[in-house]
């Protein structure tokens, strides 16, 4: 799905970005609601950039990347974690591109996700070429989603991949009774 966010960028460099995990729904500008394989998951694109929300019972997760007011946290290159019942991975990488290369990978990126049943991007008035874009599946019993953020006043895409995968109880052995093993690694 391909919307026009009726905001201006706020957001305006790559640097300002900024990484929570477990932050409460934020007002957003557009929104995709999917199941995938029982799990329901929404991506929600806001004018700082974008946040999604996974629910299964018996946890939740939310992830937020965005320009957030007060923080001083840095998008980091890779997180992995345990929350709750979950386990969850992700990794930010920024793509530096010539004016050509942007507006080629912006055009790649918004028809890939813009046609996807799982698909969810927001150009940004001003440029065609700026955009938040989002897409998710599920993959052998575990949620990914990955998303682009585009600036091209400075030639920069931010991307971003997270997996999320509910741990479930492992064969318990006579050494170990409580451990648990997650079911994706």
């Amino acid at each position: 799905m391909l919307t026009t966010l009726n905001t201006s960028y706020t957001d305006t460099r790559a640097a300002d970005l900024a990484w929570t995990l477990g932050r409460e729904p934020l007002p957003a500008l557009a929104t995709l609601d999917l199941e995938l394989s029982g799990t329901r998951l929404q991506l929600r694109l806001l004018g700082a950039s974008h946040q999604v929300l996974l629910e299964e019972e018996p946890g939740i997760c939310s992830e937020t990347v965005a320009c957030i007011a007060g923080s001083s946290s840095p998008l980091p290159l890779g997180v992995a974690k345990r929350v709750d019942d979950w386990e969850y991975e992700f990794a930010a990488r920024i793509e530096v591109l010539s004016p050509r290369s942007f507006a080629a990978r912006a055009q790649e990126l918004l028809a890939l996700v813009s046609d996807h049943p799982h698909g969810l991007a927001g150009v940004f008035p001003g440029s065609p070429h700026a955009f938040t874009a989002m897409l998710a599946q599920h993959h052998e019993g575990q949620i990914h989603w990955r998303t682009w953020h585009a600036y091209p006043q400075d030639g920069q895409l931010v991307a971003t991949r997270t997996r999320v995968g509910v741990r479930t109880p492992a064969a318990r052995t006579e050494d170990d009774r409580s451990r648990l093993s997650p079911s994706w690694v």
